[in-house]
Parts: structure tokens; C-alpha cells; sequence
């Protein structure tokens, strides 16, 4: 039976084996997956569709495919074969009286011409594992880089560390996000302004109605949902930030669909949460909470990351303090949080310690005035500083 590259998302014309899980002489079960592909953002598994064993891998790691294109085979006959094998003692090769291996087993000693009186086998009643292949082989790979270490370095001295390299290809993800990283310093003009601001009340709120708040809605009050809703009340009155530019239009939106940048192994994604204006805190923080859990699974779907008119990263939960966030186009602006540190401010004309929080706003000048920067700054600053404002609209 045929393995083959599943139906690829809209607008994705090809995807790049990621890895296989499985290798010729692997038996499968079906729905076992046996392969990832990568595509610009998503990762897509191929299961097997049914028993058997895998006698062929026409396409390797990092090889290119289209969908519906064959990438390897699987033999439901290879199992009852290797089945029978396993049964009769006499059909296995065996060594010095050593415990007979399976055909998967003889084919990978084979790969590396390893003999089996050369493994100690760790395996029921002393039979040789995959794992015990790979640990002999990394070992004699160890010792072969230690002995030209030695020779290449018999006048130097010995005391210096450690200086390998290694040279890993960049994933489909990560070399899509450092093309559209380039394409956004080259095709805009960014600037970036600063500010900063005073969460003393948004964290006596959090504190006085999280326990409330997770009880009624099932959720934990973040302070993502305050920034995402102060700016969409920004954002009302300064349409520009809001908007984007096709060629020598400006494209303006009477909706917020905000972009939550979300860090993962694999990179950054920017999933989306469609009309924010409209949606109530618990359902903003219920959103956030669901695409970053898809993020880390490699979940996310291309319609979840496509759109968006405004960006919000939080470089502050990995402890940064100030940074010019990069504008992921075709949207004009993006607003960078950071970490809360708790500093002396003159309040009413007296010293006290706060919550501050410095902000940073990136902006396509190209249609986004500074002076338009600033007030939308200084707007979400009065919003989080009052968020009674954010009830009365004002």
C-alpha cells in the first residue's frame, strides 16, 4: 500500500518531510503516525492506514512534496513475513549460539557493517535492540572524533574545551519567518516610540476579582485581555493604526482582529482573535489560552494565523525590558509589552514604588504619523492606568 502527502492547507503549494518516525523494516499499526510534514506554519502528520511494515521511503528527511505525492510504501504481507520469521528459530541467523535478532535489527547492523558478536545485546534473553545499535555506532563515532582531535591538535594544548560546530538546516517555519522578518525592515518604514505605564490598578483589579473571575468563567484573569481590549478602544480613534497599505491604497478596518504573538519551539506565531472589540475579557483570555495551547502542539491551522490589523507581543514573561518589536506586515503597528518592575515614581508630588511597565510601539510611518504614534501610546497608557475607562468608553 501506498504511503502518500496528505490534502496541504489553501494556498500552500508544498510541503518538506520534517521526519520520520518510522524506518524500512519498522512495523506500524494502523493510525500510528509514521511521518510530519512541515509547511510554512503548520505541521501535518501522516497516519498509517493500516498494519504492516514499512518496506520503502521514496522520500527522505528535508525532501520537498506536493500533495497527494507518494513518499513511501507499507506492506501489510511484510508482517505476517517477519511474524513467521520470528516464530522459526531456524529461518533466524544466529551467531556463536547468540539469541536470533529480527529482520530490522539484521538490516540496520548491516547499514553500519556491524557483526552481531560485536553488540551486547540488552534486549529478553540477550537480543540486540535498536537502541543498542544506535549506542555502538554513536560510540565508535565518539571515539573516531577523539583520535583526530588528538592528531590534529598533538602541539596544542589539551586544556582549551570543547570547539565543535554543527550545521543544522533551518526547519520550512523558521526560514519563513526569516524571510517575512526581512521583507518587513525592507518594505516599511518602521520607527518605534516608547512609553511606559503604571499597572498599579490593573493588578489591584486582578487581585480583587481573579478568584471571582476564574470561578464564574473557567479562566484566569491575565493581563493579555486588559492590553487587548485598551487597544481596541485605542485603536477606535486612531483608524490609521488600525490600517494597512496595498500598493498606493490605505486599507482602514472598522473591525480589531489582534494578533497575539505566541513563541514556540519551532518559532513565532501570530494567531489571531477575530473582532476583539466585541468579545468580553473571559472570552479574550479563553482565546489566547487556546491558541497558545495549539501553538505548542503545532495545531494551528493557516485560517488562525492569516488576517489580523494589529499585533501584541509580550517579550516581558521571558524578562526583557525594552525592545522595538518588528511589524508584522501587512499590518502598520505592534505593541511590544515587557517586564513589570516594580520602580520609585513621583506620585502626587511623592516618592512611591510601582508596578511600571515600559511599552513600545513599532509603526509603519509610511501612513501612521508620529504624532498619531504618540497619542495612541499615550491612550492605551490612560486606559490601563484608569481601566474604569475602558467601561465608560471614554
Amino acid at each position: 500500500m501506498d504511503i502518500k502527502a496528505p490534502l496541504l492547507p489553501e494556498s500552500v503549494a508544498d510541503a518538506t518531510i520534517a521526519a520520520w518516525h518510522k524506518q524500512v523494516g519498522d512495523a506500524v499499526k494502523e493510525g500510528e503516525i509514521i511521518c510530519e510534514l512541515e509547511t510554512d506554519k503548520v505541521m501535518l502528520e501522516v497516519p498509517a492506514l493500516t498494519d504492516g511494515v514499512i518496506t520503502e521511503i521514496t522520500k527522505n528527511t528535508g525532501a520537498t512534496v506536493v500533495a497527494d505525492e507518494l513518499i513511501g510504501k507499507v506492506s501489510a504481507l511484510a508482517v505476517s513475513q517477519e511474524q513467521t520469521t520470528e516464530k522459526e528459530p531456524e529461518a533466524v541467523e544466529k551467531v556463536d549460539n547468540q539469541p536470533p535478532q529480527s529482520p530490522s535489527i539484521r538490516k540496520l547492523m548491516l547499514e553500519h557493517d556491524l557483526k552481531q558478536e560485536d553488540i551486547s545485546g540488552s534486549g529478553k534473553d540477550g537480543r540486540i535492540t535498536k537502541e543498542d545499535v544506535q549506542a555502538h555506532v554513536f560510540k565508535q563515532q565518539g571515539s573516531s572524533q577523539k583520535i583526530a582531535t588528538n592528531e590534529s591538535t598533538s602541539n596544542v594544548q589539551q586544556n582549551i574545551g570543547s570547539r565543535h560546530i554543527e550545521r543544522v538546516a533551518m526547519t520550512r517555519m523558521r526560514t519563513t519567518i526569516a524571510n517575512r522578518l526581512l521583507q518587513s525592515q525592507q518594505n516599511t518604514a518602521s520607527l518605534t516610540t516608547f512609553n511606559e505605564v503604571d499597572l498599579t490598578e490593573v493588578m489591584a483589579l486582578r487581585k480583587q476579582y481573579k478568584e471571582s473571575f476564574e470561578k464564574k468563567h473557567g479562566i484566569k484573569l491575565g493581563f493579555m485581555s486588559f492590553f487587548t481590549k485598551a487597544c481596541c478602544a485605542a485603536l477606535k480613534q486612531f483608524p490609521e493604526v488600525n490600517a494597512s497599505v496595498d500598493g498606493s491604497d490605505i486599507i482602514y478596518h472598522n473591525y480589531c482582529d489582534i494578533g497575539v504573538a505566541v513563541s514556540t519551539e519551532k518559532g513565532l506565531v501570530v494567531p489571531v482573535i477575530r473582532n476583539a472589540e466585541s468579545l468580553a475579557m473571559h472570552q479574550v483570555e479563553k482565546s489566547i489560552a487556546s491558541y497558545a495551547h495549539k501553538a505548542r502542539e503545532g495545531k494551528l491551522t493557516l485560517n488562525e494565523m492569516s488576517g489580523g490589523t494589529f499585533s501584541i507581543t509580550n517579550g516581558g514573561t521571558f524578562g526583557s525590558m525594552l525592545s522595538t518589536p518588528i511589524l508584522n506586515t501587512p499590518q502598520s503597528a505592534i505593541l511590544g509589552m515587557h517586564n513589570i518592575i516594580q520602580r520609585p515614581m513621583v506620585v502626587n508630588g511623592e516618592i512611591a514604588i510601582r508596578p511600571m511597565m515600559y511599552l513600545a510601539l513599532t509603526y509603519d510611518h509610511r501612513i501612521i504619523d508620529g504624532s498619531q504614534s504618540v497619542r495612541f501610546l499615550v491612550t492605551v497608557k490612560q486606559l490601563l492606568e484608569d481601566p474604569s475607562r475602558l467601561l465608560l468608553d471614554i
